[in-house]
């Protein structure tokens, strides 16, 4: 092969000449770095093209000297802040990766801090319930007024806070072993519009307490007031933790918004509390989700129950917020034997009895079908639905004093209010043979959504056989439906009561996760001394 001629020493130093001549012709000195940079690129490589032609001749032409320029320290590029949003995003990945910062920062305050927050919490809900309340009624334009002012104030005063973290420890001849409680991060929440701030309010103390954060897709009818709660919360909290956006929301809240909350990588939990639709959409998501669904609570009133007592009941739970709780009583079923005398103590406790006519008057509009073909079933009419007594009333073609809170009337089995969750101050008695056949009838009524049930008895065993055969999150005995969330009764209040998924009337350990430290052979300080 013939073998390629060198080129000379002088040729190498003409060409390296060539090429600086150009980089400084074509990068001065105020372009700065980069063109510094090429020219450094440019002559060492053509210094090394240089040294490795020129291996049997004269030594290589050293390095010309090129001006450079060092380049200024660029300031520090500081990650996106979402502070002074106080909670209020147009999009589901901001309002995400704000509730991220907020965890982040919850995490170094400790238990003490998540109490501060929740204080705040606490506060803005009973010192700005009637402000908040109002503008709830006004947005949604169901419920009573008074009673949306009382559930903020409910809602702030009993929700489970910090109080109810707790530690469990198992000692043995082995050592120590501890189970703490740890947050998730960021949860996912929707919420109903049938109780918009009130649900936001229990959600947040209790997912705040439990260490997380929580990002709100509230129902569209009740965002606004959404809104300026959570804003009002966060202000606070910041103004005094120096964390925003410990609770973000939705502000333009839609279902696609809904979905994108689902699927989100940074949303760690889902938590739900809504009817039907939401309920399925959430259990086929593929993270794991805390359901609060729908519920349709029957009554039963034997012939060994505290008739005018059964009454009140019924009247307290039905009528509160025009039967929007999804625990409140909806069908009563009554032993035939005291049939009669039960109707006349709903009179005498201040409902409304409606007549035969009255009642299928106010069926054919209150009760309405939807859907197509086999999925072709009734449902409460939106116009109904929340709506005062008197409301109902004239559509039966009568009409009742605006103090009446709840009408009442005999049906069948058959009559759609009784397997319809309807939502409206009206409750349908139906007549029973005996105590067995009102239990299979609740059964029956209640569709397996295993949520509430309450008897009026003071038999046992008909207490003890509707328990076992319902097999209800809440059981509730001669007293309100509302007794089952410590209202009147003993224990404590939720508004997401997670039937589908089992936790039941959540609380800050619902949203939580185990965590097992195990020390070996240490740390038992009983036993004998060594």
């Amino acid at each position: 092969m013939a073998q390629a001629t060198a080129p000379c020493s002088t040729e190498i130093q003409s060409i390296v000449r060539q090429v600086i001549a150009e980089l400084r012709a074509a990068a001065p000195a105020a372009n700065g770095a980069s063109a510094a940079n090429g020219a450094s690129a440019a002559n060492g490589a053509s210094a090394a093209n240089g040294a490795s032609a020129a291996n049997a001749g004269p030594a290589p032409l050293a390095p010309a000297t090129v001006p450079w320029t060092p380049p200024a320290p660029s300031a520090p590029v500081a990650p996106e802040s979402f502070v002074g949003r106080h909670g209020i995003f147009a999009s589901v990945d901001e309002a995400v990766r704000a509730a991220q910062e907020a965890f982040l920062q919850l995490e170094r305050l400790g238990v003490e801090g998540r109490r501060r927050a929740i204080a705040h919490i606490r506060r803005i809900s009973i010192e700005d319930a009637v402000e908040l309340g109002t503008m709830e009624f006004n947005e949604t334009k169901i419920g009573r007024l008074p009673h949306k002012i009382e559930k903020l104030k409910i809602l702030g005063e009993r929700s489970p806070g910090v109080e109810f973290m707790r530690s469990e420890v198992f000692s043995g001849d082995h050592g120590l072993a501890v189970i703490e409680h740890a947050p998730f991060g960021v949860i996912g929440a929707i919420t109903p519009v049938t109780h918009s701030l009130p649900t936001i309010t229990g959600n947040a103390v209790s997912m705040i307490a439990g260490g997380n954060t929580v990002v709100v897709n509230p129902h569209p009818s009740g965002k606004r007031v959404a809104a300026e709660g959570v804003r009002r919360f966060n202000q606070a909290i910041h103004r005094d933790l120096g964390i925003d956006n410990l609770i973000a929301l939705i502000a333009e809240p839609t279902l696609e918004s809904a979905a994108e909350l689902f699927k989100h990588r940074g949303v760690k939990l889902i938590c739900v509390t809504g009817g039907p639709a939401v309920a399925k959409a959430a259990l086929e998501s593929s993270k794991r989700a805390i359901v609060a669904g729908p519920g349709n609570p029957p009554v039963v009133v034997d012939e060994t129950a505290d008739l005018d007592r059964a009454a009140r009941s019924i009247i307290a739970g039905a009528a509160y917020d025009n039967n929007l709780l999804c625990i409140a009583e909806k069908q009563v079923f009554v032993v035939s034997s005291v049939f009669d005398r039960m109707m006349e103590a709903m009179g005498r406790a201040g409902a409304a009895r409606l007549n035969s006519a009255q009642v299928d008057a106010l069926t054919a509009k209150a009760i309405v079908w939807t859907g197509e073909g086999a999925h072709r079933h009734q449902v409460a009419c939106k116009d109904f639905i929340g709506q005062d007594a008197s409301v109902l009333a004239r559509a039966a073609g009568t009409g009742v004093a605006s103090e009446v809170e709840l009408l009442y009337g005999e049906t069948s089995v058959d009559n759609p209010f009784v397997p319809v969750e309807q939502m409206m101050p009206f409750v349908p008695f139906i007549r029973c043979k005996d105590a067995d056949e009102a239990i299979h009838r609740a059964h029956e009524s209640e569709h397996g959504f295993r949520h509430t049930a309450i008897i009026h008895s003071h038999d046992v065993r008909n207490m003890t056989k509707m328990g076992r055969l319902l097999d209800t999150t809440l059981f509730v005995k001669n007293g309100p439906s509302t007794a089952g969330l410590g209202l009147g009764g003993e224990g404590y209040i939720s508004f997401s009561i997670a039937t589908p998924t089992g936790e039941g009337v959540t609380t800050p350990l619902t949203f939580t996760r185990q965590r097992r430290c195990t020390l070996v052979d240490d740390l038992r300080i009983l036993g004998a001394a060594e």
